[in-house]
């Protein structure tokens, strides 16, 4: 059951960091996006995944739109990059990705792989799942937009597969108050810090 108490502060903080990344001009948006991806890509060569899950940032999100394409070609040849298409319930299911002309609009602005669905298990074949975050606590604490959606994607993951969650500076924060269903992120990349390993 989770803490009532915690709610009402949880929904304060995700606004007040969602306003804040609202004000963020363009320009360092450009800037810490293009950090952003440069870390997450040389992450991503040194591991070596045989399959990623991946997501299309939309407004002020960390990435940019870029963030498949990147993470495309990152990946060896002959590895897959899933992106989740959003069902009418808030759950997730993945599609592959095929390059940017294959990406169509989907529910919440979102741009969503078009083609087969390949349903919301094939999250767990990814051996490295980046995540949008509004904040993540040094606990690995994630604070989404409150749809539970990537909630239900990670509950379906294995515990030692490496997610990392995208975020600009002053996201990563000391306290994100947390619930039973909140699967915690092993790592994070900032524009600034780079990427930065959390408590398993």
């Amino acid at each position: 059951m989770p803490d009532l108490s915690d709610l009402p502060r949880k929904a304060a903080l995700r606004a007040a960091l969602i306003t804040h990344r609202r004000s963020l001009p363009a320009a360092s948006l450009e800037s810490a996006s293009a950090l952003v991806l440069a870390e997450l890509v040389s992450l991503v060569r040194r591991e070596g995944p045989r399959c990623v899950a991946g997501y299309v940032p939309i407004g002020a999100e960390p990435g940019g739109p870029g963030l498949p394409e990147a993470l495309a070609g990152a990946l060896a040849p002959g590895a897959r990059l899933l992106l989740p298409v959003l069902r009418p319930d808030l759950d997730l299911e993945w599609g592959a990705y095929h390059g940017p002309s294959s990406l169509t609009p989907g529910a919440r602005g979102l741009r969503e792989p078009s083609g087969r669905r390949l349903g919301e298990e094939a999250v767990a074949t990814a051996e490295l799942i980046v995540v949008p975050a509004v904040a993540v606590d040094r606990r690995g604490v994630r604070l989404g937009r409150g749809g539970g959606s990537y909630d239900r994607a990670l509950a379906r993951v294995a515990e030692d597969v490496l997610t990392v969650a995208l975020l600009h500076d002053g996201e990563l924060i000391d306290a994100v108050p947390d619930e039973p269903h909140d699967r915690r992120v092993r790592a994070v990349i900032t524009p600034s810090g780079g990427l930065v390993m959390l408590p398993a």
